[in-house]
């Protein structure tokens, strides 16, 4: 529910105390996200060594981070978003946390690509759990006047994590192939003991999740929501209808004319991943097959994600029509997707293209981008949160424009951080550029939030985050890659072409900037307008 219409339900949200038991709930879910961030950046600073024993190239690695994991981490987000909405969430973070760290621990034991992937493939259906039931979390545990501050504070995680993976990853990775040259105990080199020593800690914290205690749904904005007799009805349904090839089925069931648009659209999906593949592939003198994957996964899900949009609007219209069917909220989040699309590149290249450039060892690297990165993401993500929060009760559209300076101020930064040959100014320059990106995300996701009613939370964020795994994580590493790959290995020339999708997110985030609040303001009434009863 937008924080307008929360204070004309329930005028009391304005001045309301928070609980310590919210904060104290709150630093479990940031030690939750560090270790989720953890087990997913810790590929940067690996990569290196994983391209030199496994034999592959920058654009299987961007694959490898990106894609691989986005696409399933997009997908299952979908359904466990639904779940997220109906059943404990804390118990479904205490499954998936669970799950990705026992898939990081098997990473250690890959042998090949194909089983790194299958892998990266179980990471990201794992850490589909974590944020939509983190969001709804702590939507029920903070009114809406602190709510883009916790979510930021939630949000920090993601920096710390990625910070602290490069100082733990490349300490490991030392001090194992210092002691162990030819391979330690079961032939295991250092980025495959990384992989085991990060993963294994992750089944203990699942334990800790899972003595938190459940929020009442709703209670914070004053529209209390019952319990879901069948929590698991909803669930099934969206798995079915976002998991091909059933979305078929889901379709067929909507009658002919769906069905022969979902066909279509599959079809049209299709030949774009295959006429891309072919031209990515001609004229460079290469045959790269994760490129075929790229596509393939690529043209795969966003099929699904039209699946799932066209039956929500059927099953579910109030929920697609402040979702899906709002240009405010999509503007909004594919706005941060182009945030995402640059931040993601410059992040998970950073390392190795720092360890190629200056001939630095993992361990340098992790304590001089690793240990800066973590306070800086964590300082830009708290301060732009709170900004936002403040700019907020001046303007409706006040979080915005923090949205908007997370975009544009980068650029320059980015720009310079990848063509620079002195190493110091190098540091300086990655330190500031996490700085900056990280301050959009508290303002895009309480944003989002906002434009929904309580109940459509893990869905929104589901939603929310297929913009920044579709578009800013399956795309922006991997292209930085395929650049690099064809252009022998230069890094900064690759990093350096993701810069051009600057413009198309300057006009989506002003074109948010001037639809959100009337959006914010006409809420309720668009719910109750799609046949919304619950308000």
């Amino acid at each position: 529910m937008s924080e307008e219409a929360t204070q004309q339900v329930a005028p009391e949200q304005a001045t309301q105390g928070v609980p310590a038991y919210s904060w104290y709930a709150l630093s479990v879910l940031v030690l939750v996200y560090v270790l989720n961030f953890i087990d997913r950046q810790i590929l940067s600073i690996l990569a290196n060594d994983i391209k030199a024993d496994l034999g592959v190239d920058d654009a299987y690695l961007g694959f490898l981070y990106g894609t691989a994991f986005a696409i399933f981490y997009a997908l299952f987000g979908i359904p466990l978003g639904k779940l997220a909405d109906s059943w404990k969430r804390v118990r479904l973070m205490t499954i998936g946390l669970s799950l990705w760290s026992a898939m990081t621990a098997f990473s250690g034991f890959a042998r090949d690509a194909a089983t790194l992937t299958v892998a990266r493939i179980g990471v990201g259906v794992g850490e589909a759990t974590a944020s939509p039931s983190a969001y709804s979390l702590i939507s029920d545990w903070f009114p809406a006047r602190l709510r883009a501050t916790a979510l930021a504070i939630y949000s920090s995680g993601l920096y710390i994590g990625g910070g602290v993976s490069l100082l733990i990853g490349g300490l490991i990775v030392d001090r194992w192939n210092a002691a162990y040259p030819d391979g330690g105990p079961l032939g295991l080199a250092g980025w495959q003991a990384a992989f085991i020593a990060v993963g294994l800690p992750g089944l203990l914290l699942a334990l800790w999740v899972l003595t938190l205690r459940e929020p009442v749904r709703g209670v914070m904005d004053g529209i209390e929501t019952h319990h879901d007799p069948a929590p698991f009805r909803g669930f099934v349904a969206e798995l079915l209808t976002v998991i091909p090839p059933f979305t078929i089925i889901g379709a067929a069931r909507r009658g002919m004319g769906a069905l022969v648009l979902n066909l279509l659209v599959l079809a049209g999906a299709l030949t774009m991943a295959v006429l891309l593949t072919n031209w990515l592939d001609s004229g460079n003198g290469m045959i790269v097959e994760p490129i075929t994957d790229q596509w393939l996964l690529l043209a795969i899900g966003y099929y699904a994600v039209f699946c799932w949009a066209t039956a929500l609007r059927s099953r579910d219209l109030p929920t697609f029509r402040l979702t899906w069917g709002s240009p405010a909220f999509l503007c909004t989040i594919l706005g941060y997707g182009s945030v995402a699309f640059m931040a993601y590149a410059s992040a998970y290249w950073t390392a190795p293209y720092a360890e190629r450039v200056f001939d630095i060892d993992k361990g340098s690297l992790g304590f001089w981008i690793g240990g800066p990165s973590a306070v800086a993401g964590f300082l830009g993500v708290t301060l732009g949160g709170r900004v936002a929060d403040l700019l907020f009760e001046r303007d409706p559209a006040g979080r915005l424009y923090v949205l908007m300076f997370g975009l544009l101020a980068p650029v320059p930064v980015a720009y310079w951080l990848f063509t620079t040959d002195d190493m110091v100014l190098f540091f300086i320059l990655a330190f500031v550029a996490q700085l900056l990106t990280a301050s959009a995300l508290g303002a895009a996701a309480a944003t989002s939030q906002s434009l929904v009613l309580p109940r459509m939370r893990g869905v929104a964020t589901a939603t929310f985050f297929l913009a920044t795994t579709l578009v800013g994580l399956a795309l922006g590493p991997y292209l930085a890659g395929y650049v690099s790959s064809i252009n022998d290995g230069d890094l900064s020339k690759g990093v350096i072409t993701t810069l051009w999708i600057t413009p198309i997110g300057f006009a989506l985030i002003f074109a948010a900037i001037r639809l959100v609040p009337a959006a914010s303001d006409s809420l309720i009434a668009r719910a109750k307008a799609a046949g919304e009863t619950r308000v």
